[in-house]
């Protein structure tokens, strides 16, 4: 038989496989979105403080009187998002975001006895990605530098 006088392909086996390479697509599991994801002015309030909250209380320390708000940065005076915490002992932190963004510039301010801060410090400048585990992490750590927390 020439090519030309072999029967057209009938029109259900021509789109048999396109078919059956549609349905593993469709089947494919969707990822759902990271928590970093969520709006900065949900993330926050709802992930980061009670976090922040429950691994100060793990690692020893008093539970954290935390508040979300935006305001005059410490030392500085600009204008930024911030968490303030505070534990017994007149002891003050001040996380600082320059922008409504986990990702974007951020300090970190201590005090103790009631008084002001006077130095900030970066946060977290060399990091790429930026999660709720590693923001928790590493500001717990720097509050246990200040021997704030458990057993010092």
């Amino acid at each position: 038989m020439t090519d030309s006088a072999r029967p057209a392909p009938e029109p259900a086996q021509a789109g048999a496989p396109a078919a059956s390479a549609a349905a593993p697509a469709a089947t494919a599991k969707v990822k759902p979105p990271a928590l970093e994801d969520r709006p900065f002015a949900e993330f926050v309030p709802q992930l980061l403080l009670p976090a922040l909250s429950r691994e100060v209380e793990a690692y020893g320390g008093p539970a954290p009187e935390l508040s979300f708000e935006q305001g005059a940065m410490p030392v500085v005076g600009s204008s930024c998002w911030m968490v303030r915490g505070s534990l017994p002992g007149e002891r003050r932190f001040w996380l600082c975001f320059t922008a409504a963004d986990i990702g974007s510039a951020k300090t970190i301010a201590v005090s103790e006895g009631g008084g002001e801060p006077s130095l900030l410090e970066s946060f977290l400048i060399d990091e790429r990605k930026i999660t709720l585990a590693l923001i928790v992490s590493r500001l717990v750590q720097r509050l246990n530098v200040q021997k704030w927390l458990g057993p010092n």
